[in-house]
């Protein structure tokens, strides 16, 4: 794989660091900013919604911007926005601040998917993917529960501060390691913005974009709230919860590099055998969370899971949008984080119920069984070949 791939998961990482971290920092947060949990709990959709709507609007903006630049101001931007975040005493400021960081993450990571996938060849979309989201998943590993630690050791501003500070190196890398052309080799060549704008009239780009929603939807309402899982089910420590965002994280990068090795040839296989595992391991891990060994070993496996399905979702939908060359990283953006706006709603409004803090995981279990509802007919269009 090419170096630059490498140099964007740096940044990938920084910014997924920032995505996940809330997993483990909204008790803390909703006690400091005098909001309730669910409250603070919007702030991941909050980051969804920024990304829902900045994906495609930066997309359009910066199609004509060289990459380098692009990327580089994107990521100095999210820097900003972070500090901002760390120092504000006020929760609307706050949310205020996540959507301008969301609307930064959609312009990079929009314009970082097409590049990735232009950097190999047609065939070698998923691998190189793979290699990309393996900065979302190494964050979710080191980046997230390191984030945890420190905020629990010196408060959730402290680990605003170091998102900021991570996304230094990360812009470095960008400035000396990306070379300084245009996303696509021959800007002349590329469609205009009304023909890669008509690709979302395909039916199947609009059917996986459609899954990969709800695929993200029902990992980031169970993920959003296993803290509460954490502590008060399983009736463990706060230092716990980084301990639990480990093993989740690991089981996210063994499930993206798995299935960045299938994904292009056998996206169909990932999808039958992962969907009804996921949908069974949610309720599983609902019904044995008080279990620690349960709890820690569910984790790992919905995280494998989850972003095994997620990731193959993502390369089909680069696949399906082949005629948008400059488009079609902010649509696989923007279908991912429609779920991650729709995830954490649905699973804040059922910790008032009987469920508690387990209503998140079986929203998630219910997300799954509607993609699959769906997929599962639909199986014949989400195999390879040429995009309908």
């Amino acid at each position: 794989m090419p170096l630059p791939l490498y140099l964007l998961a740096l940044a990938v990482f920084a910014m997924g660091t920032s995505e996940f971290m809330l997993a483990g920092l909204v008790p803390d947060i909703a006690a400091d900013l005098d909001v309730t949990v669910g409250t603070a709990g919007t702030l991941t959709s909050a980051f969804a919604i920024g990304m829902i709507a900045g994906a495609p609007l930066v997309a359009a903006s910066a199609r004509n911007w060289p990459v380098r630049s692009s990327l580089l101001c994107f990521v100095v931007v999210f820097s900003a926005a972070h500090a901002v975040g760390a120092t504000t005493t006020t929760f609307p400021v706050l949310f205020a601040a996540r959507i301008v960081a969301a609307l930064a993450n959609a312009g990079f990571l929009a314009v970082a998917l097409t590049a990735a996938a232009a950097l190999v060849s047609p065939d070698r979309k998923g691998r190189a993917l793979a290699v990309l989201l393996s900065g979302t998943t190494v964050a979710t590993i080191a980046g997230v529960p390191a984030g945890s630690v420190l905020g629990t050791l010196l408060g959730w501003r402290a680990t605003f501060w170091a998102v900021a500070a991570l996304c230094l190196p990360a812009a470095l890398g960008i400035l000396l390691g990306m070379p300084a052309r245009r996303a696509t080799e021959d800007a002349g060549a590329r469609p205009a913005l009304r023909a890669e704008l008509a690709q979302l009239t395909s039916g199947r780009l609009v059917l996986v974009m459609l899954l990969g929603a709800l695929v993200n939807a029902a990992t980031f309402a169970g993920f959003t709230f296993l803290a509460p899982v954490v502590t008060d089910t399983a009736g463990l420590d706060d230092l716990w919860i980084p301990v639990v965002l480990v093993l989740f994280g690991a089981g996210s990068f063994a499930g993206v590099t798995l299935a960045g090795r299938v994904s292009d040839r056998r996206p169909h296989l990932v999808i039958a055998i992962g969907g009804p595992l996921s949908l069974a391991g949610w309720p599983a891990l609902a019904v044995l969370a008080d279990r620690p060994v349960a709890l820690l070993t569910l984790a790992f496996v919905q995280g494998a899971l989850s972003f095994g399905l997620g990731s193959t979702l993502i390369t089909r939908i680069l696949y399906e949008a082949a005629g948008a060359p400059t488009m079609a990283g902010s649509y696989a953006t923007a279908a991912l984080n429609v779920g991650a706006a729709v995830g954490p709603l649905v699973a804040g409004a059922t910790l008032g119920t009987t469920a508690g803090p387990l209503g998140p995981l079986w929203a998630s279990a219910l997300l799954v069984l509607v993609a699959l509802s769906i997929a599962l007919p639909l199986r014949g269009a989400l195999s390879t070949g040429t995009p309908a």
